[in-house]
């Protein structure tokens, strides 16, 4: 006779399967990126750690996309190569395989992602409303979206799961993560907390707002993904914007929450417990 699983169990392989149906094309048979020990970093290094925590990662996803919208050139690059309108969710799906891909799959797998982005970046090039061309590839374009990320990602982790990182540690997270980044071509690229700061004061100089910007960010704070909670973007939204340095707010005319989003940041945080609870992580 099969036992049934215990409720606890059964709860958490439910959490657990919507959470890889959000991230993966189950339909069209994808399967989540299985950890490899033969991967570009080692199992729980710094990047390995910061990259596995699905709530910092969406809250690090949204603030990151948000300041990107600010490059002129990025954005231009999505307005006339992309259909985000109508497929948001898969343009985030796309870029959180990439990145699971390039931290947890095998080295392989790993080389064969980053160099088929560096294939389509080789085709995205166009001019900007002002006359002058702008190409993806453009190496301070992609610095800018890796610092973005980098930074994003471990504001994030620092915020929600572990404020307590000790800075070693949150230098060498740069280190590995500049692997990545170089190898897509950026240029400068951040190898500690220091060299962030730097880089990200240095490249704030090309950001520049503007209607299309706004609403990029309106939709990428508002859309809803396929088989999310209808609270789900409105709590990970508040966190992501309360994380944005102010004159990034600004440029994209959003308020930093108030107290009303206090509910929303632990609804976060408790959200980010239960998942780690799901998938097993310490």
């Amino acid at each position: 006779m099969t036992s049934r699983p215990l409720p606890s169990e059964f709860l958490r392989q439910q959490l657990v399967g919507r959470v890889r149906a959000l991230f993966n094309d189950v339909e069209g048979g994808q399967q989540p990126v299985p950890p490899s020990d033969d991967a570009l970093f080692e199992r729980d290094s710094p990047i390995r750690m910061v990259h596995a925590d699905i709530v910092g990662m969406m809250v690090g996803g949204i603030r990151s996309l948000l300041l990107q919208m600010l490059h002129p050139h990025a954005l231009q690059g999505v307005l006339d190569h992309s259909n985000f309108r109508a497929d948001m969710h898969g343009r985030l799906r796309r870029t959180a395989r990439f990145i699971s891909v390039t931290t947890f799959g095998h080295c392989d797998d790993a080389h064969d992602a980053i160099a088929r982005v560096n294939r389509i970046h080789a085709k995205v090039t166009g001019t900007l409303p002002d006359g002058s061309p702008y190409a993806a590839a453009d190496p301070r374009t992609l610095a800018w979206v890796h610092v973005a990320e980098a930074t994003s990602f471990l504001a994030a982790y620092l915020r929600l799961v572990r404020p307590g990182m000790p800075g070693h540690e949150q230098d060498e997270y740069y280190r590995q993560f500049a692997v990545v980044a170089r190898a897509l071509g950026a240029d400068p690229v951040p190898v500690d907390r220091a060299g962030a700061e730097a880089i990200f004061r240095e490249l704030r100089g090309d950001l520049g707002t503007s209607p299309a910007a706004r609403e990029v960010a309106d939709l990428v704070l508002n859309q809803r993904p396929e088989g999310a909670p209808p609270a789900l973007q409105a709590m990970l939204g508040a966190e992501a914007v309360g994380l944005l340095p102010p004159f990034a707010r600004s440029m994209l005319g959003l308020e930093r929450p108030g107290l009303t989003a206090l509910p929303a940041s632990v609804a976060t945080r408790a959200m980010g417990r239960t998942l780690r609870w799901a998938f097993r992580q310490s």
